[in-house]
């Protein structure tokens, strides 16, 4: 009987099941044959304001709704105590800043801020304000000692003094200044408030000794200590762990956000300059909250020189992410936006008697940024968008022929100089993806991989999801020739405001922990090669799992019943659905789910709705069940073997546009077959598992047989830093068990060797930090020294490991 072994060829790399008898694990790396540069390049960020990453974020600014824009119904994230409070518009500070908040205090009434508590119903301002917010704990936090700057503007019917301060969770002032001045028109004031204790949990309180009417406007909250010192700067904490990732460049400031949902709230970068209090900010329609901008485009240069990282900008290209309304430009008013592009150029590099180049130099940076690197749009494609991204082309590359531009896909009517691809996918797809761009045209355009992550069974961030994306990060950097750039995505996230999981960074008002996914990025960048050597591997390759876990039903846009759900295993039953009052033992994950008439229904028109029960360990079983669909776009969503929620494992009736039947789950990928999915009739559906293998039935007759193949779970690559001569080798073992693995090094001289390794791993692939266990997984660093030419290394189970000896 032949054990199987894997082998991979690592010069041009191609991933190949083989069968051999009896050879160890062998991975041999050939220092006489280098092979293609990598360049300097491939690991940055991608930054993207969503959950929160700036505002209430890396933007110091510890006061949500500063400028009263936030809601038009509320002053959202405001309380008062002994005050009646409204907005008003009857007297704006200026023209881009039209809101602002009255206060008719009582004797020692006040006004406070809670800064960025998220949760809560935020869809309905009104009730997540009068009802939700007063039941929470505030969300600013302060340390003892530390100095933090206020400043707000206000006025008055009559001259008032007004008492600015600093409360702690338990009511107690933690520090406080007198505001003396405030009259008729609006003044500006600033003081300092010295915090006297720790507490994450305090509150900005502006209140009068006296009854009084005043209004106030732009109040903000900041830390003395900002990142680098800067004004209008970022948290210290956050960028501490952004630079520990060594970013090459910073894209931003989205994705999605870049767009808008519609065109209206897009970003507008030169609304985004300038003194913040007359930065009108816009709706971050995109992920549900309000941006002041007051992290705008200066700001967002200004944290790439920081960071030591070149600045890849990303311009709206006349298209908004809502396909489903007006969402291209017309060609002949798409005058403004190009000129835009051009714009932002002259104000990054333009010299200081230019237009925007001396707005710059205002700001305090006469020198110029340096930007040569843009994007034209993000995630957009089809005719509309080759249309629009050629006028960008042409009109850039006239004035500007160096600037490298990125599209985000191979545009027929021009030539790139780069293209952009994204994958959020499951972990399996990562493992088998390391080979993607080994055969890429490497006369074509260059890729930047601008967004990747695994989404799907990622729970918070797990160990699994990062061996995924190393595997495919080796790809990535062995490819290092064609592959330009990378990025992570996304990058932050505040858990209340959550809008996407999982994330690289997690992060509340006081603490921050990173992901697995984080510092398999860290390491990788900190260990970036210059050249690849070829590797090549024979590992011995773990057998495919057998197919366990829950079952489901769902739809994908669409509204469906179910009914007559049972689970059966030989004579056992292992579950029989009843309908008859209430969906109990059911997980309703999303959509909208009600029981009637012994069916469970879903009356949404979401994508992607669930309703699961069962266990994680079941296996070699039989699910049968009764299905309908009401109406809709497509059909039905039959779960199976899946071990989480996220974890897409389903069999997908009237998929495709209800165009197709087919099988999506890892490990399982068969043919689709053509199919439509009627309205108004029960199908009859039966999915049969045993072991490895999936039966499929419809309506009696069987429609396919799958056999769930082994997984990839190795990979490598190996390279050398010119600058100090070390040989870099990084390895993924996503298998559960250790290997180990006789490492041949042909062309070394015979001797010593000494390097450091930093592996990353756990005993459970399921296994993630938190806030309470921040360094659960991370990496390890050791030292080590083995016997040149050839020596024996073990790599544990669930690992990711990067060797550099000298």
């Amino acid at each position: 009987m032949s054990t199987k072994i894997l082998v991979i060829a690592l010069a041009g790399a191609l991933m190949v099941p083989a069968f051999a008898q009896n050879q160890p694990n062998r991975l041999s790396i050939d220092l006489e044959k280098p092979g293609a540069k990598v360049s300097p390049l491939l690991y940055g960020i991608f930054f993207e304001e969503i959950n929160r990453a700036g505002e209430g974020g890396i933007y110091a600014e510890m006061v949500q709704n500063r400028s009263f824009e936030d809601s038009a119904e509320v002053p959202a994230a405001w309380l008062a105590t002994n005050a009646t409070v409204s907005l008003d518009k009857s007297n704006p500070l200026n023209a881009n800043n039209p809101t602002s908040l009255r206060v008719e205090a009582q004797a020692g009434g006040s006004v406070a801020n809670l800064g960025f508590i998220g949760g809560g119903p935020r869809w309905n301002m009104r009730e997540w304000n009068d009802v939700y917010l007063p039941k929470q704990p505030s969300e600013i936090a302060v340390a003892a000692g530390k100095t933090y700057d206020v400043s707000l503007y206000a006025r008055a019917q009559v001259p008032v003094e007004l008492t600015v301060s600093l409360q702690g969770k338990d009511g107690k002032t933690l520090a406080s200044q007198k505001v003396t001045g405030v009259g008729n028109g609006w003044k500006q004031f600033a003081v300092s408030l010295k915090s006297g204790a720790t507490d994450a949990n305090a509150r900005l309180v502006v209140s009068s000794p006296k009854a009084a009417t005043f209004w106030l406007d732009m109040v903000s909250l900041f830390p003395r200590d900002t990142w680098k010192g800067r004004k209008n700067g970022l948290r210290p904490d956050l960028l501490d762990k952004l630079a520990a990732m060594k970013p090459a460049f910073v894209r931003f400031p989205g994705g999605c956000y870049v767009e808008g949902f519609k065109i209206e709230n897009r970003v507008q970068w030169k609304k985004t300059i300038g003194d913040v209090a007359e930065r009108p900010g816009h709706l971050n329609a995109n992920w549900g909250y309000y941006s002041s901008d007051g992290l705008g485009l200066y700001e967002y240069f200004q944290m790439c020189e920081d960071l030591g990282a070149e600045p890849l900008y990303v311009i709206n290209v006349g298209m908004g992410h809502d396909v489903g309304g007006m969402y291209a430009v017309p060609i002949g008013e798409m005058g403004p936006f190009v000129q835009d592009a051009l714009d932002v150029i002259e104000y990054a590099n333009g010299p200081v008697t230019s237009k925007w180049g001396a707005l710059r130099a205002k700001a305090g940076h006469p020198k110029p940024f340096n930007l040569k690197y843009m994007e034209i749009g993000n995630e957009n494609g089809g005719r509309e968008y080759d249309e629009r991204y050629a006028l960008f082309h042409d009109a850039i590359k006239a004035k500007y022929p160096n600037m490298e531009l990125i599209a985000n896909e191979i545009t027929p009517s021009r030539t790139n100089d780069i293209f952009d691809p994204h994958m959020y996918s499951n972990y399996a797809a990562f493992l088998t993806d390391s080979t993607r761009f080994d055969k890429q045209d490497r006369n074509g355009p260059k890729v930047y991989f601008g967004e990747y992550a695994v989404t799907e069974g990622a729970d918070g961030g797990n160990l699994q999801a990062a061996l995924g994306e190393a595997a495919f990060m080796t790809g990535l950097e062995r490819n290092g020739d064609v592959v330009k750039m990378s990025s992570y995505a996304p990058l932050l996230c505040r858990p209340t405001w959550r809008g996407w999981n999982p994330n690289a960074l997690l992060f509340d008002q006081s603490r921050v922990y990173g992901t697995p996914s984080y510092y398999v990025q860290a390491m990788f960048a900190a260990n970036r090669a210059d050249q690849i050597l070829p590797v090549q591997m024979q590992i011995a390759a773990p057998p495919a799992l057998p197919i366990e876990g829950k079952i489901g039903v769902g739809t994908w846009g669409g509204q469906a019943e179910f009914k007559d759900i049972k689970v059966t295993k030989g004579d056992q039953t292992l579950f029989q659905s009843d309908f008859s009052q209430n969906a109990n033992g059911w997980k309703l994950a999303r959509g909208q789910w009600t029981t009637e008439n012994g069916a469970l229904k879903q009356t949404s028109d979401e994508n992607g709705t669930l309703a699961m029960v069962g266990e994680s360990n079941w296996r070699d079983y039989t699910l049968t069940l009764k299905a309908r669909k009401l109406s809709g776009r497509e059909g039905f969503l039959i779960t199976f073997g899946a071990r989480t929620e996220g974890e897409k494992s389903w069999w997908n009736l009237g998929g495709w546009g209800n165009s197709q039947n087919g099988v999506e789950s890892i490990g399982l990928d068969g043919p689709r077959t053509p199919a439509t999915i009627e309205s108004n009739r029960w199908y009859d559906i039966k999915i049969e598992l045993q072991g490895t293998n999936a039966n499929f039935y419809l309506d009696g007759q069987l429609v396919q047989s799958l056999t769930r193949a082994p997984l990839p779970a190795f990979a490598a690559v190996a390279g050398r830093d010119q600058k100090t001569g070390e040989t870099i080798l990084k390895f993924v073992n996503a298998s559960s068990e250790p290997r180990t693995i006789n490492l041949d090094l042909n062309g070394a001289k015979a001797g010593k060797i000494n390097g450091r390794a930093w592996v990353m791993t756990s005993a459970n692939e399921r296994d993630e930090n938190s806030f309470d266990a921040p360094t659960r997984i991370t990496p390890r660093e050791e030292a080590f020294s083995a016997n040149a030419p050839d020596f024996t290394r073990t790599f544990p189970a669930n690992s990711v490991s990067v060797l550099r000896w000298k």
